[in-house]
């Protein structure tokens, strides 16, 4: 399995940082999970194209995990030579997103089937909805989705990844997206491997006097909660991903730092296209 950080930004904009995407690579399946601003060029860097996706998993409708979904559905479509429905698992609410993401593209449909001939189809997309429970398997592997708490935003979901390679070696990748603790991060987190989760640091955050942006701490996990999750979970290596504020340059060993005080195992911060095999 390997697990690659294609877009670790946030909102805010950062030259270095594309918006929330993170790949996995588990026994023969390539899976997307979430698709953040400039996710195709970050695929494209990681050697995949969208026509090569098994599945589009989406945590949460926020839009700086959703904004390139019209991206991934037109960039499968005109690259697919024949139709292909990209299969696309999210919490309730997805398929609202997805006809409306199919409507805004309708022009740009038109124009593409109006000028290749061998171009005869819409793109379209398979959507299922989860809230908890199996939400996608193939053979080798098995994606489990749970409830997670990023309240007003309702409702959300993060996910684990259990794969079983051909020659019989495991791994568990947990893909939490933007949560706080609580009870269904717990159950994903259990004995992972990797666990990768969206943090902002609580001390920086409070340091700048706006209101909107100090709203952030209160559906968030900030690094010391992070930490306390996979402590609690005995999970062995833990992502820090998303960081807000973005970290200053050098600074990448206070990040950890405030994590790893409440977890004895590796702790990395993530940066676009950092990956690791299990």
């Amino acid at each position: 399995m390997d697990v690659v950080t294609l877009g670790t930004g946030s909102p805010i904009p950062d030259p270095s940082r594309a918006g929330a995407a993170t790949l996995v690579r588990a026994a023969g399946a390539t899976i997307l999970v979430d698709c953040g601003r400039g996710v195709c060029m970050r695929l494209a860097a990681a050697a995949t194209v969208p026509p090569m996706l098994d599945v589009l998993l989406l945590t949460h409708l926020h839009s700086d995990h959703t904004t390139d979904l019209n991206d991934v559905i037109t960039t499968r479509w005109v690259m697919s030579p024949v139709e292909a429905p990209l299969p696309i698992v999210g919490p309730p609410g997805t398929a609202a997103l997805v006809d409306r993401t199919l409507a805004m593209l309708s022009d740009d449909v038109r124009y593409r089937l109006d000028h290749h001939a061998d171009l005869d189809w819409s793109p379209s997309c398979r959507v299922t909805e989860v809230v908890d429970g199996l939400a996608w398997e193939s053979d080798g592997v098995r994606v489990l989705a749970a409830p997670t708490d990023h309240r007003p935003v309702a409702p959300t979901v993060g996910y684990r990844v259990e794969a079983t390679a051909a020659d019989g070696t495991t791994g568990v990748a947990v893909l939490a997206g933007d949560t706080v603790p609580c009870d269904g991060l717990d159950r994903l987190c259990a004995d992972a491997d990797v666990y990768v989760q969206t943090v902002v640091r609580t001390d920086l955050v409070r340091a700048v006097p706006s209101a909107r942006f100090q709203d952030i701490l209160d559906y968030h996990s900030s690094c010391e909660d992070a930490g306390r999750t996979a402590a609690r979970a005995g999970v062995r290596t833990l992502v820090l991903t998303h960081p807000v504020p973005p970290p200053a340059p050098g600074s990448d060993g206070d990040w950890v730092a405030q994590a790893a005080a409440h977890f004895d195992g590796e702790v990395v911060l993530a940066h676009d296209l950092w990956s690791i095999t299990l």
